[in-house]
């Protein structure tokens, strides 16, 4: 990889070939350790990052030998990792590896940690796990998820798997299931297709449902299955076809099954009620992951101890 900053400290970057097909975003937040995703995103939004002299979007795959400028930025906006804190996350989230060969791992990610740095946060998983060195230098999300959510990430330690794992996706050939606490009875299974757009509401970016299906608001596509009811509340087990910001969490409230302790998206009441039981966070959790590679992989995460502290006190009160 050819690096050639300027006077202005402007890098432009050769792509090597084993960043073929790489995302440019993750190909920045590989090359700007330590910077927050939000400040990535604004300088691609502006327009200051270029591709072979034009500009390109976040979801943009990279090709070997394109060129790619990115503007110089302020030290002060760089978040250096904190090694006295970083030290115990690392071996936290080590602990919490359910799967790990060559070319992949899958961790039981703890809620309340997010997968990236930014927004006020000094670092995110990832970036803890690749300042881990080693094995896990080159570590890169497959997929996403939400800060509140725990249970099955799957991360990929080399580039060809990486992109093995990405073409699986796309195919919907990674079958994800999640174990959520539900408001209402719901007592068979449902399937919400209904594609989602970004709005803003009172200053804060969320997700809804959108009758204009288009490249930007692509489908998404959840299946709903209860597996044990108490009164007013559903357990589900829930299956996503697709893997949308949010999905999960828009999806059960437009059709009146918000999740449990959903701050954006839930109601008021019903997680104060929620509260009065023990439940101290999101009631969501990435239980299962299937796909095939050159074998089968069937892994499981099992439920938090504060979210089965939960369901112990609605078995009781049964």
């Amino acid at each position: 990889m050819t690096n050639k900053p300027s006077e202005q400290a402007v890098q432009h970057i050769e792509v090597d070939p084993d960043r073929d097909g790489q995302r440019l975003d993750n190909f920045l937040t590989h090359q700007l350790r330590g910077v927050p995703r939000t400040l990535i995103y604004r300088i691609l939004r502006t327009g200051q990052v270029r591709v072979n002299m034009g500009r390109v979007k976040p979801g943009y795959r990279l090709q070997a030998g394109d060129v790619v400028r990115i503007p110089p930025v302020r030290c002060s906006e760089r978040v250096p990792l904190n090694p006295e804190g970083l030290e115990t996350i690392v071996a936290d989230l080590k602990a919490a590896v359910l799967w790990e060969n060559a070319d992949f791992l899958v961790l039981n990610k703890p809620a309340r940690i997010a997968v990236h740095g930014g927004s006020g946060l000094r670092y995110g998983l990832i970036e803890a796990l690749k300042a881990a060195g080693g094995a896990y230098s080159g570590l890169e999300l497959v997929h996403r998820l939400d800060r509140e959510t725990s249970g099955c990430l799957l991360l990929a330690k080399t580039r060809p798997c990486l992109n093995q794992l990405h073409t699986l996706l796309r195919e919907h050939k990674i079958e994800k299931y999640y174990n959520a606490l539900l408001q209402g009875e719901i007592r068979q299974a449902i399937t919400v297709d209904a594609a989602l757009v970004q709005r803003q509401r009172g200053g804060e970016r969320v997700m809804s449902i959108t009758a204009n299906q288009d490249e930007r608001n692509k489908s998404a596509v959840t299946h709903i299955e209860p597996l044990r009811l108490y009164p007013d509340l559903t357990l589900a087990k829930i299956q996503i076809d697709t893997g949308r910001t949010h999905q999960i969490r828009v999806h059960c409230a437009s059709i009146g099954h918000p999740l449990a302790g959903d701050e954006k998206y839930g109601n008021r009441e019903f997680n104060k009620s929620m509260r009065a039981l023990g439940l101290k966070r999101l009631f969501l959790h990435a239980a299962e992951l299937r796909f095939t590679l050159a074998e089968t992989y069937n892994i499981d995460a099992p439920l938090p101890a504060e979210l089965t502290a939960v369901l112990e006190v609605l078995n009781a009160k049964k």
